[in-house]
């Protein structure tokens, strides 16, 4: 029986009245891609079920096409609220600025990410996904990024953006006043950090190799 692997994404759907924003759909489709062709089983879970939202600016320049299945998969995902943490072997967070909003509170995300991280399995994360380990405390009452060598969307990625303003908090910031070692490469560039069983990605450009490395490191 093929393992599988838990994908959450955001259904945040707007930064504000003006900015909509969602999953940015590179950061699924591709790692999507990456796991079923290794044969494992995907789970696309989100914290409202349902339809997720796309950040418009992920769909510039797209053949859709040629995702047809991953963009399947995200008109019915799972309830969050309704995931059994024991079935999987793997999680995994893309991002979008929509997990700016939604996943840093969500108590059920939380859980299962001290469960990955206690039970030793993988856990990785793309762009704005590692918004998702801002909010969990493990056991032992320290962070779960303490002491972990990471990285995600940096401060200047996100100047970039002008969106920065819009946030409600920056996430290189974030994380490093967690405890976490947050790597950064110039904007824009692929970059990827492993530490253990944790695997991230700085940015969209980093989707394919973080998820190719992800499933290295499952597969050891």
């Amino acid at each position: 029986m093929a393992e599988k692997i838990l994908v959450v994404v955001t259904t945040a759907d707007k930064i504000t009245d003006e900015h909509k924003t969602g999953l940015w759909l590179s950061e699924f489709a591709e790692p999507y891609e990456e796991f079923t062709g290794h044969g494992y089983e995907v789970t696309v879970a989100s914290p409202k079920g349902g339809d997720v939202p796309l950040d418009p600016g992920s769909l510039e320049g797209v053949e859709q096409d040629k995702w047809s299945e991953p963009i399947s998969r995200l008109k019915e995902t799972q309830m969050l609220d309704d995931i059994q943490a024991d079935e999987y072997a793997a999680i995994f967070l893309p991002g979008g600025h929509g997990t700016m909003f939604d996943f840093p509170s969500n108590k059920k995300l939380q859980e299962l990410l001290v469960h990955f991280a206690e039970s030793d399995k993988v856990i990785g994360a793309v762009c704005h996904g590692p918004a998702g380990f801002v909010g969990p405390v493990l056991s032992n009452g320290k962070p779960l990024v303490e002491g972990k060598r990471l990285t995600g969307f940096t401060n200047e990625e996100e100047a970039d953006t002008k969106l920065d303003q819009y946030m409600p908090f920056l996430l290189e910031t974030k994380l490093t006043e967690l405890g976490a070692e947050f790597v950064t490469t110039p904007k824009f560039t692929e970059h990827v950090e492993v530490d253990g069983k944790l695997v991230t990605g700085q940015n969209p450009q980093s989707s394919i190799n973080a998820a190719k490395e992800f499933v290295r490191v499952l597969s050891k």
